[in-house]
């Protein structure tokens, strides 16, 4: 389905005139005209074309949207505030009022969060359907104006400055769900008060968090946990821990999806209930390793569930196909445990759900994850387990391009990467089809919340300089986002975070955790609890104040509802399906930087022959050294670096750009050698009264001797713009012309001289006939005397 299409039907009524304008943005990129990927150029589209098109798409309709995502949330903190202070004098000790009133107040206000609940679900789509159809406008655009503009950096950077896509809305669901509980049961006839100490009843899940690491702090973060935690390295034939001299082993995933991507679409969207299905095994496949196939569901309301199934390769293929049912393992196991055996019973179950789930949602391998793992975790100690991931590639294993599959349709992986053993960075695999992920995933699961508090070095890791959180990042959507983007029309929120440096000051850091915490403690006391304060624990009385003296009561934002905080405490499962998950760019011609052209005026004449003779604003700029990025005004909050990241640090330059120089200038004195022996020849061959041959002679002796020095001028000033890392172009039209033009004269010339040499003997001939003949020849001897 086209985007267009996805955007209209996305649409929420009452907001219809604050979505992005996406046929306005296609309407002024001249989509039905040709890009210049070899099907026309792109002449016509001029300096004021591109304003347009930016100052559209980065000002008016970012900044539409963003004033409307960040008014509607306030409108909904707001009235979410109100329905607390509505439904707060429910929860006083007050006799004098009457049952039947508090039911109408609780009435009234379940209305209301109905209300709202259902427009931060709207609010959550819209930011969602917007993020992606900014992404693919400014994708359209770089894939059609890429050879002279490029709009994603700025988009990025006004994106950042506007933020309508980041905000989390956890602490107001947190707040309705306080609200919901305590009105429902009002409604229900119960006692709210009763149940002020329930709790969310505990399972035996890890709470995951997920951050990623630049390349930078990655050995910082290591050395900080390896003083706490030891490494781990695990056998990939028996999955147990072994010495430590090994290397961190490589893991490699296959994902299964439709060819309509539906299980990627459940996660983006975070629909109640998703499923995942991959193959893993650890090391090279050559090697013969386990392979697990598992099946992941989630569910809102019981979990998640993962179903995991040792095949071994043979068996791959036609199990996928449902042409077997692992007959042998499972004769085998009844032998071992009996028929009726609750693990006989249970595997065969695992077998036909894992098939019928292939079956019904048409599942095909479509990409791979190959990333290193480094574990560290105490042994025989579950409760805190550390791993860090590098070296993340995402290859594409699907089919659906029939013409040009990347995998083989009747297997189920690339034989090419697992028969020649390739390894990071897969260089092999062509362009398209691999996208390297460029920071290291950390990854903390903690058994017990409480195993972060009482181990301060592990809190301040996580929030600390050296990481940046990524709670909700998948590899899955990650891959599919990156490579398939042609294919889906929703993408994760997290690409805009790859466009900019992850890198913090750790003062800034310290004090925008400061921030978070007290924005926490500030939404956690306005979910406000609704019970006396003698329902209160020391604890909670310590956390949330203590009473007032003179009433008993506690001040009116210290009321705890527990119920609530057992809600907002509680840990949320490491499957928590991704709901806010570097558009790839690189599949038609980019421009390798911003270069604002000045295309005011078409190109024609003189200028369209001779680019280096032009006068344009561009061909000025490209004369004097300067890319037209410095020369624009740069947004707010951008500055200036000074130097360029690639002029810093020492000079490196490859053998083939001196080669490539040297090669040019051997080709000049090629055809300076060349020119050269032909004006000696000519000059030899010429006789003593042939002035004609004589003067073509030196005239290719001059172009010649210019051709030589041409050739030596442009070696050397191409080495000093290597050298010294000159931006200016390396091009110079003006030798090759001058060149071009002088032996197009002498060619003419020559020509023209013989042409009129056997012109003259004819008229000779015919005058000798008439008798006047040797009168002419003396003429000829008086003008060659003159």
């Amino acid at each position: 389905m086209r985007f267009g299409k996805t955007l209209s039907n996305s649409i929420y009524s009452p907001w219809k005139d604050k979505y992005i304008e996406y046929d306005k943005l296609k309407k002024l990129l001249r989509e039905d005209e040709a890009s210049p990927q070899g099907r026309g150029d792109d002449s016509h589209w001029t300096e004021q074309d591109e304003e347009n098109f930016v100052n559209e798409l980065t000002n008016v309709q970012l900044e539409k949207v963003y004033q409307h995502q960040v008014e509607t949330f306030n409108a909904l903190r707001d009235r979410t505030t109100a329905c607390e202070a509505k439904l707060k004098p429910t929860a006083e000790e007050d006799k004098d009022r009457s049952d039947e009133d508090i039911k109408r107040i609780a009435e009234e206000t379940v209305k209301e969060l109905d209300s709202i609940s259902k427009e931060i679900a709207e609010l959550k789509k819209f930011s969602r359907v917007n993020y992606t159809g900014f992404l693919k406008a400014a994708k359209k655009h770089d894939r059609k104006r890429g050879r002279k503009y490029r709009v994603r950096p700025l988009l990025q950077v006004r994106m950042s400055q506007a933020p309508f896509n980041t905000e989390d809305y956890s602490p107001l669901l947190f707040r309705l769900s306080t609200m919901y509980t305590w009105s429902r049961q009002i409604l229900e006839g119960e006692d709210p008060t009763k149940n002020s100490s329930t709790s969310v009843r505990s399972r035996d899940t890890y709470t995951a968090h997920k951050f990623w690491v630049h390349e930078d702090n990655l050995l910082e973060v290591k050395t900080y946990i390896l003083r706490r935690l030891p490494v781990l390295v695990y056998n990939p034939q028996s999955v147990k821990v072994v010495d430590g001299t090994q290397k961190d082993p490589t893991i490699t995933s296959i994902y299964f999806d439709n060819d309509k991507f539906d299980l990627y679409q459940q996660k983006v969207d975070k629909a109640d209930d998703s499923g995942s299905l991959r193959l893993r095994w650890t090391g090279q496949l050559a090697d013969r390793p386990e392979i697990l196939l598992e099946k992941k569901t989630l569910n809102e309301e019981t979990g998640s569930r993962d179903i995991r199934l040792p095949i071994k390769e043979k068996y791959i293929r036609p199990f996928l196909a449902g042409e077997m049912k692992l007959e042998k393992q499972v004769s085998k196991l009844e032998e071992r445990l009996g028929a009726d055996s609750e693990q006989v019973q249970s595997f065969k179950n695992t077998i036909d759900e894992i098939q019928s789930f292939v079956k019904d949602k048409r599942l095909e391998p479509l990409l791979r994850a190959a990333y290193q793992r480094t574990a560290f975790q105490i042994p025989g100690d579950d409760r805190l387990r550390v791993s860090l991931d590098t070296n993340l590639a995402l290859i594409r294993e699907d089919a659906l391009d029939t013409d040009r599959p990347c995998r083989d349709p009747e297997d189920w992986h690339r034989s090419d990467v697992d028969r020649e053993k390739m390894e990071y960075p897969y260089n092999a695999i062509n362009k398209g089809e691999i996208a390297r992920f460029q920071h290291a995933i950390l990854e903390i699961k903690v058994k017990d919340n409480k195993y972060t508090e009482t181990n301060t070095w592990l809190n301040d890791l996580m929030t600390s300089h050296l990481v940046k959180p990524a709670p909700k990042f998948s590899k899955f959507v990650h891959g599919v986002a990156e490579l398939f983007e042609d294919y889906v029309n929703s993408f994760p929120f997290w690409l805009a975070d790859l466009e900019t440096d992850i890198r913090r000051d750790p003062e800034t850091a310290f004090q925008d955790e400061q921030d978070k915490q007290a924005k926490r403690e500030q939404d956690e006391m306005a979910v406000g609890s609704f019970i006396p304060a003698s329902k209160l624990s020391s604890s909670q009385k310590a956390r949330f104040g203590s009473p007032s003296a003179g009433n008993g009561k506690m001040p009116e934002r210290s009321k705890s509802f527990n119920l609530s905080r057992s809600v907002a405490s509680a840990p949320r499962s490491q499957l928590e399906p991704t709901a806010e998950e570097r558009d790839s760019d690189d599949d038609g011609y980019q421009g390798n930087s911003i270069k604002i052209t000045d295309s005011s005026k078409k190109s024609g004449g003189l200028t369209s022959i001779l680019p280096a003779f032009s006068n344009s604003r561009y061909a000025q700029r490209q004369r004097n050294g300067k890319s037209g990025f410095r020369d624009q005004p740069l947004p707010a909050g951008v500055k200036d670096p000074g130097v360029w990241i690639k002029d810093q640090g020492p000079l490196k330059v490859e053998a083939k750009v001196w080669l490539a120089n040297q090669r040019t200038f051997i080709k000049w004195l090629h055809v300076s050698v060349l020119l050269g022996t032909l004006s000696l020849a000519l000059g030899n061959a010429a006789g003593k009264d042939n002035n004609v041959a004589r003067s073509l002679s030196i005239t290719y002796t001059a172009v010649a001797i210019f051709t030589a020095a041409w050739g030596l001028g442009i070696y050397h000033w191409r080495s000093r713009l290597i050298t010294q890392r000159s931006g200016k172009d390396f091009d110079s039209m003006v030798g090759p012309f001058v060149v071009s033009i002088a032996l197009c004269v002498a060619l003419i010339l020559n020509f023209w001289f013989k042409y009129s040499a056997a012109t003259r003997r004819t008229e000779n001939q015919g005058l000798w006939g008439l008798g006047i003949g040797h009168n002419m020849t003396d003429l000829q001897f008086a003008v060659q005397e003159l």
